[in-house]
């Protein structure tokens, strides 16, 4: 490998807005929060509460901000907002309507003969996901513009597994280690279009939740949201884990491809090497803020744990680029490395594994000098970081074998104990724990980072590609 050359400057960046989001006001969203601190008030408006409670809200057409927010008509009347009074006018204009279930179990909202001026003249937001099978009474169709109600009947992207008999797996047996206990599994195979909804005491897919295409990238955010990307599609799913249904798609020009999370500042980068850009999309209110222009046909994206710097694999050119986020987005060239698998970023320092070479090379970041090389275990495949160590994944042999940052030694390889092939390392967020998935057994592991042990084994009767864990997840539907 030849010594790295620094090049650097400036990203082209473009401001988007295409996207939109409704967002509440902030003394609205306050008033709310001080009725009930735990609400969660999705980024297209609408409000849950933790008993399951869904307000959809109006919004005026003349906004209007008073001194002091208060509510000015509750039905029934003179009601508390903590009591969850079917209808709640505020003197801002805006109204939140309780969603109510009739007798016949269809969903709807309070019948007003006469509603107010505030309701009249009201819009739902345009971008909101409405609730499967709401009917709105006659008298107040206004308040829908353009948005689309869907039928009793449907289901949204939710759709039933077949019934049929698999071979009994271990899965329920997870309940056995606290982090994994009351989890549900969200798997794309790499095989099917569909994300396979697994609960821990299952046997078998329990539902599936339609693509119609196979997903490229699957990520989860804050417990509640899967981001997916697609083969053949210029957009990126936001799937709202409650509701079982696509809450949004955000477009770009070409294919997006993979896609990592800033967890701490709340963003994703989405990369597409079609359009040699990296797309940068704010969590909080689900849009697309800046493209980057880049060099080359990005992969391998990497995010480091600060959130400070980007790194891709130009897979034309096979450069190695660094993005300094916190920098104008300076763009800085990291060298050459041939069929990188993963690159990584701990102590000041770049790691980088070759799938074909069995090598890691480790880069100085600020001088971009050569630090060494050392041969690896076979085929590394991924990586991950946790407490000043780098684990590296050998899909032949199925090992991990440990890097300390501080010393770059290479540690004894760990077996994982499978005669699969690993495809992926997982790090669990809040806990001591990993998950290696394999694509050629179905089955993934469970790898103690304390203990440095493989803790359990776990046959599924489905292929992975990617997984998402998450508490399991209250459906408003």
């Amino acid at each position: 490998m030849r010594k790295f050359v620094l090049l650097a400057f400036v990203i082209l960046i473009t401001s988007l807005s295409q996207s939109f989001a409704t967002e509440l006001p902030t003394s609205l969203q306050g008033y709310i929060k001080k009725s009930f601190p735990d609400v969660n008030i999705r980024f297209d408006g609408v409000i849950l509460l933790s008993d399951g409670t869904e307000y959809l809200p109006l919004l005026p057409t003349k906004t209007y901000e008073p001194e002091e927010l208060k509510i000015t008509k509750t039905y029934p009347e003179n009601r508390t907002l903590q009591s969850k009074p079917n209808v709640v006018i505020f003197n801002n204009n805006y109204v939140l309507l309780k969603v109510l279930t009739d007798r016949g179990g269809v969903k709807t909202i309070f019948k007003i003969a006469n509603p107010p001026e505030e309701i009249r003249t009201g819009l739902f937001p345009q971008d909101m996901l409405v609730p499967h099978g709401l009917v709105i009474p006659e008298s107040m169709k206004g308040i829908l513009g353009d948005l689309s109600i869907k039928t009793a009947q449907d289901n949204g992207i939710k759709v039933q597994m077949p019934k049929i008999t698999l071979s009994p797996t271990n899965l329920k047996t997870l309940s056995d280690i606290p982090a994994l206990k009351n989890k549900t599994f969200y798997i794309a195979s790499g095989f099917s279009r569909n994300i396979l909804v697994v609960n821990q005491d299952g046997k078998t897919p329990e539902y599936a939740l339609e693509q119609k295409n196979v997903p490229i990238s699957m990520v989860g955010y804050d417990g509640k949201f899967l981001l997916v990307t697609s083969y053949g599609k210029k957009s990126m799913d936001i799937i709202s884990l409650a509701d079982s249904d696509i809450i949004k798609q955000i477009f770009f020009k070409t294919q997006p491809d993979e896609i990592v999370i800033d967890r701490i500042n709340d963003i994703a980068y989405v990369s597409s090497a079609e359009d040699s850009s990296i797309y940068v999309v704010n969590l909080k209110n689900m849009t697309l803020s800046k493209q980057l222009k880049i060099n080359g046909l990005c992969e391998k994206l990497t995010l480091s744990d600060d959130g400070t710097k980007l790194f891709y694999f130009d897979k034309n050119t096979r450069e190695i680029w660094a993005i300094e986020l916190d920098n104008q987005y300076l763009l800085k060239d990291i060298g050459r490395f041939p069929n990188v698998s993963k690159i990584m970023y701990a102590n000041g320092k770049i790691y980088i594994i070759s799938r074909t070479q069995n090598k890691l090379a480790i880069i100085d970041y600020k001088t971009v000098g050569f630090i060494g090389e050392t041969d690896i275990c076979k085929k590394p495949i991924d990586m991950i970081y946790d407490k000043n160590t780098i684990y590296v994944l050998g899909a032949t042999d199925n090992v991990l074998q440990p890097i300390d940052t501080m010393t770059d030694n290479v540690g004894e390889q760990i077996s994982i104990g499978t005669d699969g092939f690993s495809t992926k390392i997982y790090r669990l967020e809040n806990t001591n724990l990993a998950l290696i998935t394999d694509t050629k057994s179905a089955i993934f592991s469970i790898f103690d980072l304390d203990k440095l042990k493989i803790i359990k084994t776990v046959n599924i009767d489905m292929p992975i590609r990617s997984i998402v864990i998450t508490d399991k997840v209250k459906s408003v539907n």
